[in-house]
């Protein structure tokens, strides 16, 4: 009898079959009758008669709460049914603050009427197959009601739920009270005791807080891993670990200990209860990007349930270290029509921001990133905060503006002499600054800073390291110097050194110290053995930072080879660099005087026209094609070593205005719509 109800008990946790069926299999095993408690017994006999068959996530689940509720008040069944259904509907800030009271009262009248029961639920086996049915219904009310403290971060309600539920000394933590605790210290670290109670007063003492958690778990399954072995098997134990080096794995990580996350991410895989995504993200931290790609691609498809998708936020990022910037976009738009504003949609809009930034379309990336700052996101599943969703979405705004600027001047090479381009450079120096106030007050007043910002790669992180730059070469130059130098002697990430020295090179730059970086990028270029398919990126602002040092050197034909790596690794990069590129241009085709005006307008721009190759220029050659009234270009760019840069891209336009500009921008790789639409000016006013 004991393995029957042992047997019965292991497919309960593995979920094999519903608890209603495990509870009447039990009830025949032992010839149990079931106890009410107080209230009207006949009425809460019919009410568990009749939901029999109805899930509390069916659509039927609601009207049923209602008649349930009708039928006896003072029922737990009917607010449960309520609470849950609601809470399983939800998808914003309104649906879970509105699952939050029924759930309450379910839980109270629970307590109330089976507190005592369920505080001697591990009394005997027998017991527990009498009450599973409450164990189970517990565990769906105080599940729901959790994760809706979670998604409204109300932390206190989780740590005093948590207490709830400790309070009834279950002998097995079904219900993640240790865990849950060390996840919620660790979400929470970056408060102190002054927000919520609870918490101690840095991000230190929290951390350690979460490690006890932890390590007070391991305690709870060590302390009764006899007698549960008796009851669900002697594999219970190591399946309840796998939880917690879930934890710690995560925890280790954020802590920079990399040894350790590796062994627990080790022991999930051998336990096959391992996180891709989250070993993606630590690969991502150390450096590992091809590694980080492939594990964030084993958990793409995975289903989630209303709540942010990391591998569609972190992988559009990688695809922008390694230049894929339009497979970047191409994902975040598929994600975006997929799941619509429900959680995630803000996220997914920032990455979408991002990837279009790199690709050098820049009215793209403003529409996106203003969706994302106008949606209300939930945080639901992930340690990513609002605070931090916030610094994204203006640091990236901070990059656009400065981009801004610099295509200003890149499309306009008389833009110095020209009031009109003055006028707009003057007005986005303003809203820069000002942008900039924004996010130097919110770094400022971010005690993780040092983790999430200088350390250029975390996996807790939403910006990169080629963000971090536009917002620290703000700051003191010699202060960033010293510390990415220490960073150097002290950082044991391998893999991420070589940009720590770029920010070193960067910040002897930006300090004055010329030669000093000058040297600094030379000994980067011939040390550095970088990832090449997805580290261009780093090697396109190398060959950037070795641009604009050589550019007085006297060595016209280095200078031009450093100019030429830039469009070989990384050409998006090239208008808002501030680097003249020397190139040739080839036109052939339909000559007529719109193909005349493109063609003016294309070498009015920052780039130096030549006709002769100094054996390191590249090539620009577009074919102009008359259909009607519509032209089409077909663009066709190469490097001096014939390295294709764009192949074939084809542009449709019925006037002259603006397509010059265009074209010189899509020269270095900028994507957008086949079809182009000239900028809409304002109307002068009489």
């Amino acid at each position: 009898m004991q393995q029957k109800i042992r047997n019965i008990m292991v497919r309960i946790k593995a979920g094999n079959v519903c608890m209603i069926c495990c509870y009447a299999m039990l009830t025949l095993c032992l010839g149990i009758q079931f106890s009410y408690g107080q209230g009207n017994d006949a009425a809460r006999y019919e009410i568990d008669a009749k939901r029999i068959g109805v899930s509390m996530t069916d659509k039927d689940a609601l009207p049923r709460s209602r008649e349930f509720i009708r039928l006896d008040s003072t029922y737990y069944v009917g607010w449960m049914y309520e609470g849950v259904y609601k809470y399983d509907r939800s998808a914003d800030y309104a649906g879970y603050k509105n699952a939050i009271p029924a759930l309450q009262k379910a839980l109270h009248l629970m307590d109330k009427d089976f507190g005592s029961t369920l505080k001697n639920m591990y009394s005997s086996i027998v017991f527990f197959a009498s009450n599973v049915q409450r164990y189970q219904d517990l565990f769906a009310i105080t599940n729901a009601l959790q994760a809706c403290y979670d998604n409204l971060e109300m932390p206190d309600s989780v740590m005093a739920l948590l207490d709830k539920i400790d309070s009834y000394r279950f002998r097995k933590d079904y219900f993640g009270v240790y865990y849950h605790r060390a996840w919620t210290y660790h979400r929470n670290r970056f408060y102190t005791a002054k927000d919520h109670p609870f918490l101690e007063n840095s991000i230190e003492a929290n951390e350690k807080k979460a490690f006890d958690w932890c390590y007070r778990g391991f305690g709870f399954i060590s302390r009764y891993k006899d007698e549960n072995d008796q009851w669900f098997g002697p594999m219970q134990a190591q399946n309840d670990k796998q939880v917690i080096y879930h934890y710690l794995a995560l925890l280790h990580c954020y802590n920079k200990n990399y040894d350790s996350s590796e062994y627990y991410y080790r022991k999930l895989e051998e336990g096959g209860g391992i996180s891709y995504n989250n070993y993606a993200n630590m690969q991502h931290e150390i450096g590992k990007f091809a590694n980080a790609i492939q594990y964030f691609n084993m958990d793409l498809n995975k289903s989630y349930l209303r709540m942010l998708r990391e591998p569609y936020y972190y992988l559009p990022e990688l695809h922008v270290y390694g230049g894929r910037t339009k497979e970047a976009i191409g994902m975040c738009q598929q994600i975006i029509q997929n799941v619509g504003s429900t959680p995630g949609f803000g996220w997914y809009n920032i990455a979408l921001g991002r990837s279009y930034l790199y690709d050098g379309q820049l009215d793209s990336c403003e529409i996106a990133l203003d969706k994302a700052a106008n949606f209300k996101e939930m945080h639901i599943g992930t340690t990513l905060t609002q605070s931090q969703y916030d610094f994204s979405i203006n640091l990236l705004k901070v990059e656009l503006i400065d981009r801004k600027i610099s295509q200003i001047k890149f499309l306009d090479k008389g833009w110095w002499y020209s009031p009109a381009a003055l006028y707009k450079i003057a007005a986005l120096k303003v809203e820069k600054m000002m942008a900039e106030y924004v996010v130097v007050n919110e770094l400022a007043y971010n005690p993780e800073r040092n983790r999430l910002v200088y350390d250029l790669f975390c996996g807790e992180a939403t910006t990169s390291y080629d963000e971090a730059w536009y917002l620290l070469k703000e700051f003191s130059p010699k202060y960033f110097q010293k510390k990415y130098e220490t960073y150097q002697q002290q950082d044991p990430r391998a893999n991420v050194q070589r940009y720590f020295k770029l920010f070193t090179a960067n910040f002897k730059w930006e300090g004055g110290n010329k030669q000093g970086a000058k040297d600094d990028y030379e000994n980067l270029l011939r040390t550095t053995v970088a990832d090449t398919a997805n580290e261009k990126l780093f090697v396109g602002r190398l060959y950037e930072g070795l641009s604009k040092a050589f550019k007085k050197d006297g060595r016209a034909s280095t200078y031009s080879l450093y100019r030429n790596g830039m469009v070989e690794n990384y050409p998006q990069l090239v208008p808002f660099s501030g680097v003249t590129m020397n190139m040739i241009l080839n036109t052939n085709g339909e000559n007529d005087a719109v193909t005349q005006q493109i063609i003016k307008d294309i070498k009015n721009t920052d780039i130096n026209w030549v006709t002769q190759s100094d054996g390191y220029t590249p090539s620009a050659t577009v074919t102009f094609n008359k259909k009607g009234n519509k032209y089409e270009a077909v663009i066709n760019v190469r490097s001096s070593s014939g390295k294709a840069v764009v192949t074939n891209e084809r542009l449709i336009f019925g006037k002259a205005d603006g397509v010059g500009s265009e074209l010189a921008l899509r020269f270095f790789g900028k994507g957008g719509s086949l079809v182009f639409e000239p900028p809409v000016m304002p109307e002068k006013k009489s």
